[in-house]
């Protein structure tokens, strides 16, 4: 399988990749050398899918989020996570679309978030959300065989310095564990489906 794998150098998706690793792994991201691109640009996308050629999968682990107090939050800060993380994995499943095999899949990434909302969160519960609301309707609208899910894990074992402030009493998950349910999204026959790692 050739799998386009957006956000490649993250924690997740290092752990994805070592995941697929048995498939040919294109490692996409702001900072690939190879793979440049910025998932909030339309025309970068599309260079990128042009690039790549044709796939049979496309896993995203990319998007950036706003945490921050309601009370102080503005529009252009809540509009962070809509124009990065929610559109910019949208796009890359709208433009991706025509650049799949027939059976072939898109997994997004949410978050625990979507469920269990936090402080300063509202922004991250939102989108991910959203993000499981495309997915749900896209899954019935795709043809030629192909199929779209989403992947919720909750904070990971690896990010705990960085963000366990923000996630008092959950479990965290390593994200090996996580990676998992990208392979299960990647190779399985589910569409439509948010596959919660918690």
């Amino acid at each position: 399988m050739k799998i386009l794998l957006v956000g490649a150098s993250g924690t997740l998706g290092r752990a994805i990749a070592q995941t697929l690793s048995h498939h040919e792994v294109l490692a996409a991201g702001r900072s690939s050398a190879q793979y440049p691109v910025d998932i909030t640009d339309d025309a970068s996308v599309e260079a990128l899918l042009r690039k790549t050629g044709k796939l049979d999968a496309i896993v995203s682990a990319a998007g950036a989020l706003h945490f921050g107090p309601l009370s102080e939050m503005k529009p252009a800060d809540f509009a962070i996570g809509l124009n990065d993380k929610l559109l910019g994995q949208v796009r890359l499943a709208l433009l991706g679309q025509h650049h799949l095999s027939d059976g072939g899949s898109i997994t997004l990434t949410t978050g625990i978030v979507s469920a269990e909302p936090i402080r300063a969160g509202a922004n991250a519960s939102a989108v991910n959300r959203a993000i499981e609301g495309f997915v749900a309707g896209a899954a019935c609208e795709l043809p030629r065989g192909l199929r779209i899910n989403a992947v919720s894990p909750s904070v990971l074992s690896e990010s705990m310095d960085a963000y366990g402030a923000f996630f008092p009493g959950f479990e965290p998950v390593p994200a090996a564990r996580a990676a998992l349910a990208y392979r299960r999204s990647v190779e399985g026959v589910q569409s439509g489906r948010t596959f919660e790692v918690w």
